[in-house]
């Protein structure tokens, strides 16, 4: 209960400033299927702070009318955004963030255009999350905030120091 309460209050956090966005799909690769197809796939959402906190979310498509309520929640208007050059950012332009892109196709970085550190969480999320060779898509959601968890609190012995602050151990 003490450390649903405190994670909570983590999900409350407004990121401003210098803020990656990007999407990912998790589901390994269907049999006798190639390529990248994200059919069947669980489709994630990220937002994270430059050297700072990431914020996960399922989502149900990577669509702009999906994507943009959860940006204007989590995000202050002024910010500096981030992102790759999917259509479903178009919108960014026009919304109050300072939206700078990433073709990836061109460039991985350029100076200070990158979502590197975005890309870095989904590295190791499926590094994680891959071990337990499938998980049931109910209990993805709590696999991903584990993921956040360790991503956004450092070492383990700096995670145990603050999962034993947050039950008063």
């Amino acid at each position: 209960m003490v450390i649903s309460h405190h994670l909570a209050l983590a999900v409350d956090e407004v990121f401003e400033g210098f803020v990656e966005l990007d999407e990912s799909y998790f589901g390994g690769r269907r049999k006798g299927r190639r390529g990248r197809g994200a059919a069947g796939k669980v489709v994630v959402f990220g937002i994270l702070k430059r050297n700072g906190r990431v914020y996960t979310v399922v989502v149900d498509n990577a669509k702009s009318d999906t994507l943009m309520p959860v940006i204007k929640k989590k995000i202050m208007p002024d910010s500096i955004v981030y992102t790759d050059s999917l259509s479903s950012y178009d919108k960014l332009d026009v919304s109050g963030f300072t939206h700078h892109r990433i073709n990836h196709s061109k460039e991985f970085t350029d100076r200070q255009n990158y979502i590197n550190g975005i890309e870095n969480f989904w590295n190791q999320a499926k590094r994680v999350l891959r071990k337990y060779n499938g998980i049931n898509r109910k209990s993805f959601p709590l696999f991903l905030k584990e993921c956040e968890f360790r991503f956004n609190f450092g070492t383990p012995s700096q995670q145990l120091k603050i999962l034993r602050d947050w039950c008063g151990i």
